[in-house]
């Protein structure tokens, strides 16, 4: 399935391991932009900038164009359109109250998205005996301003590895895997803080995932720190997100070997 509609990419090109980045878009629709209350930069630190760039050196890969703003495809259905600052970081993201026109179809749009990727996923676990998704995230860690002193790195490790809904007993030597491979990385000069469930356990997406393709398919979420790019301004620097590109590429080529190695 190659499907590219403006608002999400889903490309089949072969093999088990599949690399999304649902919160990659910043894209809003023309009833959005009339309503909301938030600049692009405001937006722009809470979204996934630049994580797009990564999931498409995989041959499987999906991506959001949306933004997060128009309608969240990580968390539950009933939390998918954030209507108070409660839901989104404190933020006022409305000019006033959002009309229901607007949240029924921004829940449209998650509910098409999610019948896509079922049929997406049921394709690819059809043709392979077990398939593996990464879901790449990326997060803040300066949230007290852009001259501010960074967040702490005992609660901020540079790769968090969500496992919070992984079914440890079939895939648990396959996660031990990915995160040797990652921290065995040392083109930045340093070796990368790859903990598992410090800042996140995994959103809705994950979660989705594990629970409909239980036994044959599995989610684990990965969320970089910010360390890549200025979240306050929207820079990127360039050259630390091309190694993590490099390096998801060549932990991509070992996790494909590890699932051809398993056996149903």
């Amino acid at each position: 399935m190659n499907k590219d509609n403006g608002r999400w990419t889903f490309i089949d090109g072969g093999g088990p391991l599949i690399l999304t980045a649902i919160h990659n878009g910043h894209y809003l629709n023309d009833q959005v932009i009339k309503q909301i209350a938030l600049s692009s930069e405001q937006r722009l630190q809470e979204e996934d900038p630049f994580t797009g760039e990564w999931a498409n050196l995989s041959p499987n890969h999906i991506i959001a164009h949306r933004s997060r703003f128009v309608v969240d495809l990580n968390r539950p259905r009933e939390h998918a359109v954030y209507v108070t600052p409660s839901d989104a970081w404190n933020l006022e993201v409305w000019k006033e109250p959002p009309p229901e026109r607007l949240i029924r179809e921004s829940i449209e749009e998650y509910d098409e998205f999610y019948q896509k990727a079922r049929q997406f996923f049921d394709i690819i676990a059809d043709r392979e005996e077990y398939f593996v998704v990464l879901d790449l995230h990326s997060y803040c860690h300066r949230r007290g301003g852009i001259d501010a002193p960074f967040d702490s790195q005992t609660r901020n490790p540079d790769i968090n590895i969500g496992t919070g809904s992984l079914d440890q007993t079939l895939w648990r030597p396959l996660a031990d895997h990915l995160i040797a491979e990652l921290k065995a990385c040392d083109t930045l000069g340093r070796v990368l803080d790859v903990r598992e469930n410090v800042k996140f356990l995994g959103g809705n997406f994950s979660r989705w995932i594990n629970a409909t393709y239980n036994g044959r398919g599995c989610a684990i979420a990965v969320e970089f720190k910010k360390f890549f790019m200025n979240e306050w301004t929207g820079d990127l620097y360039q050259d630390i997100h091309a190694i993590i590109r490099q390096l998801l590429g060549e932990v991509s080529v070992s996790l494909v070997e590890r699932i051809h190695a398993m056996k149903l």
